[in-house]
This record gives structure tokens, sequence and C-alpha cells, in this order.
């Protein structure tokens, strides 16, 4: 899976909630506190700048005017490359005002910068939590006003949407599964409906299969399925547990339909080779119908078996074990359509194959070539 930048990352680059945050006002240059905050201001050298910043922060920690050398503060750390610093910033500006969606949503840049999934998480949290309120404001009495609000609302909405991204984007770039597992259980949690719910919950369910988490796999996986079967793997795995488990036949059967039709019809995703997908349909396909096949035959529903076990055979080549079991169950399924010399051979080919089958397609061999019907 490819991680692909979307537009609404652009749309949040200038913020139309910013006039509302802290004010210069009037500067006294008479004074070393003015002299220092013309400094900044006339500043074109971003070294000096941020110097002269980090001067008046020390100096002047309890001025009028530092909320607003903050702000600007923030900015400059974020652009020198010093997430840490735009963070201890943010953290003082929120301080400040519990709203300040700015802030937060800077934080959460500096958190994406370091690329740490705990603080994308804690910082995509609050930067939601702010923007809904945002959008949550009544609508001003003053028509001069509407407008700005109405842009306000909107620019809050592009940004609680870009909050869910930034937990998608984390969980997909993070090398840590259990990091991967938590930020997609954060992205469900707050927002059950995200266009991005998909492409986590295979994030997710991959996760727990690497962590040898095989029944919370399954368990998510279920789950999952009940509203969204767009996932194969989750498809073919759920079917496979059921199989194994003795449960919901039905399901199998539709599940394992369902992972033939996607690899059918899916597009290559993006990162992987034409080789590796071409690779990966064919498995899948072979064990959907091989699970179908096997599933149909203990329903007694021999020729409906017979089909998809013949679909799976060409599919499960290179795949010793699972291609002695589907010769297996399609000798098996012909024996009893009386198809007596397909019985046989499938079980000689399942027979010349070490598996768990082997010793039983040898029986099986010995009983039919005693009956008439294997001699056509």
């Amino acid at each position: 899976m490819k991680l692909c930048i979307f537009a609404i990352a652009l749309l949040i680059a200038a913020s139309p909630l910013a006039a509302q945050r802290h004010q210069l006002g009037t500067v006294n240059a008479e004074t070393p506190e003015g002299q220092l905050l013309q400094q900044i201001g006339q500043a074109d050298d971003p070294a000096k700048k941020l110097a002269s910043m980090q001067q008046f922060v020390a100096q002047f920690p309890k001025h009028e005017a530092i909320g607003w050398v903050y702000e600007q503060l923030q900015t400059a750390y974020l652009k020198a490359g010093q997430p840490d610093q735009a963070i201890e910033i943010g953290e003082k500006l929120i301080a400040m005002d519990a709203d300040d969606i700015d802030a937060a949503h800077n934080n959460l840049k500096a958190a994406e910068a370091k690329k740490d999934p705990d603080l994308v998480a804690k910082w995509s949290g609050q930067t939601s939590q702010i923007a809904r309120k945002v959008v949550a404001s009544k609508q001003p009495t003053e028509t001069d006003e509407v407008e700005d609000w109405k842009r306000r609302v909107d620019f809050a909405k592009q940004l609680d949407t870009y909050t869910e991204y930034s937990l998608y984007a984390a969980a997909l770039q993070t090398a840590d599964a259990r990091k991967r597992i938590l930020l997609g259980e954060a992205l469900s949690a707050r927002t059950p409906r995200s266009q991005y719910l998909p492409q986590v919950a295979e994030i997710q369910f991959a996760a727990h299969r690497q962590l040898g988490e095989n029944e919370k796999a399954f368990t998510f996986a279920e789950k999952t399925l009940e509203t969204d079967q767009s996932s194969e793997d989750m498809l073919a795995f759920v079917a496979e547990q059921y199989v194994q488990k003795k449960r919901n036949p039905d399901k199998v059967i539709a599940y394992s339909a369902k992972v033939v039709e996607l690899v059918n019809t899916k597009p290559k995703p993006q990162g992987v080779s034409d080789a590796d997908w071409a690779k990966k349909k064919n498995t899948l396909s072979g064990v959907a119908h091989f699970l179908s096949g096997s599933t149909l035959f203990e329903q007694n529903k021999f020729a409906a078996a017979d089909k998809e076990l013949r679909a799976a055979l060409p599919q499960v080549e290179g795949n010793d074990q699972l291609k002695a079991a589907t010769l297996f169950y399609a000798g098996l399924a012909n024996y009893r359509m009386n198809n007596i010399p397909d019985a046989l051979r499938f079980n000689q080919q399942c027979a010349a194959i070490k598996s768990p089958f082997q010793a039983k397609a040898n029986e099986n061999i010995r009983v039919m070539k005693g009956q008439p019907a294997a001699k056509k």
C-alpha cells in the first residue's frame, strides 16, 4: 500500500481562523521589549528573527505581546525543522487559549514531522476536538460576521477530516505493529464512518497477524466484514477460520465467492509489482475455491463441490499441501457422483504427494481399482 498525498493537505496550509488569534498591538520602541519586538518584525534573516524571538521569550515571558511572539516562534520552529520546540511553544499557546486550533494543528504537523505515532494520535485528537467545537458553534446574528463564520466552519470541517487522514498516514508509516493497531482504534472510536477506515482496518488486521494474534485478528476481521467486505485478505482468513472451527458453512461459501470476485475485479494496489499481485490473486483464488469446494462436499453438494475443486487445482500448484487436499476432496466428490475414472485419477495424483492425505488416498485407490467402473 502506498501513501498518497490528498488535496485536503493543501487546503489547510493557511488558516482563516488565525485572524482571531493574539494581536501585537502598539509597540513602544523606547523600551527594551519594544526594540526587540521591532527587531522581530523587521528581521529578514530567519535565523536572526528566531534568535530575537527566543531572546524575547527568555527576557519578557509575562509581556502582553508574548502570545503574538509564541505564534511567530512556533511557525519559525516548524520551518527550521525543530518539531520538539514547535510542540513546546504550541503547548504554551494552548495553555493561554484552550481552543487555539492553529496551535494544535501546528503541533500535529510537528508530530507528523517527527513520525511519532503517539504524538500524532494526541494532537490529531486535540485538533479534531477543537475543530468540532468550531463546527458546532452558533451562526452569529450580525450579518457582517456570517461570512467569516462560514469560512471558519468550512476550514474546521476540512481540518477535522485531515486529522483522520493523519491517523491513517501514521498507521501506514510506523513499523510498530502495536502502534498501528492503536492508531486504528483511535480513528474508529472518533469517526466510525471515516473514509479512511477501510484502509486502516486492513492495516490493523495485518498488524494482529504480524503479532501472532490470530484469534484477535479473527474477531476483528469477523466484525469488520459485517459492514465492509472489501478486503479479500480478511474474507479468506475468516472463511478458513470458519472451516477450522466447523462454523457458518454458508458464509464460507459466500466469502470464498467474494474473494474470487474481488481479486478478479480489483485494480492492482499502488506499490505492488505485477508479479506479486498476480501471485497473490492466484493464491487467494486457489484457497477460496478449495474452501468453497470442501465445504460444498460436506453439504453433499457433490457437483458444485467438483466444480469449485477443479477451479482450484491450477491455482494451487506450488503449494503441495493444499494441492493434496484439493485432489483428495475432488476424488471424494467424483466418487460420490460415481465418476470412478476421475475419482481414481485424483486419488492417484494425491497419493503421489507426501501429505496427511497420502495414506487415505492409497487406500481409496485400492478400493476403486476393484470396481468395474475404474476400467472405463
